[in-house]
């Protein structure tokens, strides 16, 4: 009888890496030593997590998925402020505006009531969605557990992994005619046409591709550095575009011979259209901000306050009022560039470009230095939607091998194979993309925030949340686990229920095919649709089928709130042996929060 087994016997639980120590040994003699060149990579890009988890406890818990500690806790009110000012001047903000002038054919003072409306929509679904990231402290796969169950959370996590990585590229595709104009500036305004192109694709040339390729170059250092300690770079953006901004507004202004002719434009939309054109500016505002609606623990949890003000100011605030001040700057450009060149431009670099045919060599650096903040706020926006999450996600899906910075390179290196450029050749296209990326992640959204307030009414198990069992009574399945599976049937059906309504309309958005009238005018509010249909259904499916343990015993509208900050600087040790190292767990003292004791939870 061999070693392992005898031990087996004993009842001692082994250490993962001794049974693959063993079973590579065996492989080993049987095949030559090619097995030991393979664990010989493995041991090289394994990361340095406890030894003895199996694949699944680390999937459960790994360092950049535990709750935030104390000492990490290093965001304040402030923090947010610039993060939001920084994020708002990004070309997709002056791009949203633009449209409503250029595709919905609404005066300036129309299309900025409508961003308005969008935005303050936005501040409210952040708020609601940072929530549990300030009181728990903890991220975006995470939360998604306790509604979708430990296993179920898979396709959130996947179907965010893989948008993050699409949006990536659009968001670097986007930010290529910022090098455009930088490198156009000094080595010649006709750069773009007289460089040979190479490239058979008509969606970009060679001159557009070296651009792309310079931006995601030049980003790759700054995804080095982990989520805490990047607020920095938002401050410094919060300094640098906002005064680019305004002078790129002053500058277009000016040329266009002042605030008069532009501010006198006409819409050319009226009665039923305009209705319509303002409801799409109005959504096309809170699709831009899907990804930032779902991923807000991500950054939340990284609060070191969980006052009034940063649970209900911070967000709804700053986030209607900067992104407003972008788009009003944006709409204006687009006004002033059909006063200057009588075309109404949908990006604010091809304004910009167009500033160059008078090539001056004070043009030169203003366009320049203009072009070289929007970069940086591209940057910052591109980490902060995206590079992030698609990190912290993946250090989910594969904790043994990712982390949230490898992640954030993967992210990067997918990027460039989606070709994201054919996306973004037009302004329609362009929205279209926004709404079909709303379509899916409102749906989540809906189930989540559903789930959290009103099911649960504010509290979440925290251990729960990292084990399958419960570390105060192994015996017993883990709050959130649901079913063996570890799947909460009611959120996929409450999802699937959330994205029904808008399919219909989505395909006809794209062009393919013909579709009536009531599937289109419902796509046109997609993200209500989406986050509501599922709120509903997943409420009336607890109603229906209620989860038997770790509710309240609340009627449907009964008040009740059991939402209380947390304290996780001892979490490993309140998760138990059994969890953080696969060993027994009896001897350990059950943890409590004293949720067993409140009578008003069965």
């Amino acid at each position: 009888m061999s070693e392992v087994e005898t031990k087996k016997q004993q009842g001692i639980i082994l250490e993962e890496e001794e049974i693959n120590q063993d079973s590579s040994s065996s492989l080993e003699n049987n095949q030559g030593g090619e097995v030991s060149l393979w664990r010989r990579f493995l041991n090289i890009v394994e990361l340095e997590e406890p030894k003895g988890l199996t694949a699944s406890q680390m999937f459960l818990y790994n360092y950049d998925l535990r709750p935030v500690e104390t000492a990490r806790r290093q965001w304040s009110w402030y923090n947010y402020v610039f993060f939001w000012v920084a994020d708002s001047f990004n070309i997709n903000t002056w791009q949203i505006a633009a449209t409503g002038i250029q595709q919905g054919g609404m005066n300036w003072w129309q299309t900025w009531l409508s961003v308005w409306v969008g935005y303050a929509l936005c501040g409210i679904f952040v708020s609601i969605g940072a929530r549990t990231g300030i009181m728990y402290h903890i991220s975006f796969p995470i939360v998604t557990r306790s509604s979708f169950g430990l296993f179920g959370s898979l396709w959130p996590i996947f179907n965010r992994v893989f948008m993050s990585a699409v949006w990536y590229g659009v968001q670097t595709s986007v930010a290529a005619p910022c090098v455009s104009v930088m490198l156009r500036s000094i080595f010649g305004k006709n750069l773009d046409v007289t460089m040979p192109n190479h490239i058979s694709d008509p969606t970009i040339t060679t001159f557009g591709f070296l651009s792309l390729f310079l931006f995601w170059l030049f980003s790759l250092p700054f995804l080095w550095f982990p989520p805490h300690k990047i607020r920095h770079l938002f401050t410094f953006k919060a300094y640098v575009t906002p005064v680019a901004g305004i002078g790129f507004l002053v500058w277009a202004l000016v040329k266009a011979g002042g605030v008069g002719p532009v501010i006198h434009q006409k819409s050319t939309v009226e009665g039923n259209e305009l209705a319509w054109a303002f409801i799409e500016s109005t959504m096309n505002s809170l699709a831009n901000f899907a990804t930032l609606i779902v991923n807000a623990p991500d950054y939340a949890r990284f609060s070191n306050t969980g006052s009034f003000g940063m649970k209900y100011l911070v967000y709804t605030l700053s986030i209607p009022f900067c992104f407003s001040l972008t788009s009003l700057i944006g709409i204006l450009v687009t006004s002033a560039a059909q006063v200057i060149y009588d075309e109404a431009y949908w990006s604010p670099l091809d304004v910009l470009g167009r500033f160059l045919d008078d090539y001056t060599s004070g043009n030169r650096a203003g366009v320049f230095f203009i072009g070289l903040a929007f970069a940086i706020a591209q940057l910052g926006t591109n980490i902060s939607a995206n590079s992030l999450s698609f990190g912290t996600d993946v250090s989910a899906l594969l904790p043994r091998f990712l982390n949230i910075r490898r992640g954030s390179y993967i992210c990067a290196a997918l990027a460039l194979c989606i070709c994201p450029w054919r996306l973004t050749t037009s302004s329609s296209k362009f929205t279209t993309y926004l709404s079909a990326y709303s379509v899916f992640l409102s749906s989540i959204a809906g189930v989540i925030a559903c789930d959290y307030f009103y099911i649960r009414r504010g509290y979440l198990k925290l251990t729960h949340l990292y084990s399958l069992f419960r570390p105060e009574d192994p015996s017993q399945d883990s709050l959130y686990r649901y079913n063996k599976l570890g799947i909460n049937w009611r959120a996929y059906v409450a999802y699937i229920a959330g994205i029904l309504p808008n399919i219909v309309g989505f395909v006809g958005a794209t062009g393919t095919h013909n579709v009536s009238l009531g599937a289109t005018e419902i796509y046109r509010l997609n993200f209500f649709m989406g986050f509501f249909s599922a709120w509903i259904v997943y409420a009336v499916l607890n109603y229906i089928s209620p989860v038997e343990t770790g509710m309240p015993a609340l009627k449907p509208f009964e008040k009740g709130w059991y939402e209380e900050l947390q304290d996780v600087d001892d979490f490993e040790a309140e998760l138990q042996g059994q969890v953080v190292h696969g060993i027994d767990s009896d001897n350990y003292e059950a943890h409590s929060t004293g949720f067993e004791d409140k009578k008003s939870f069965v």
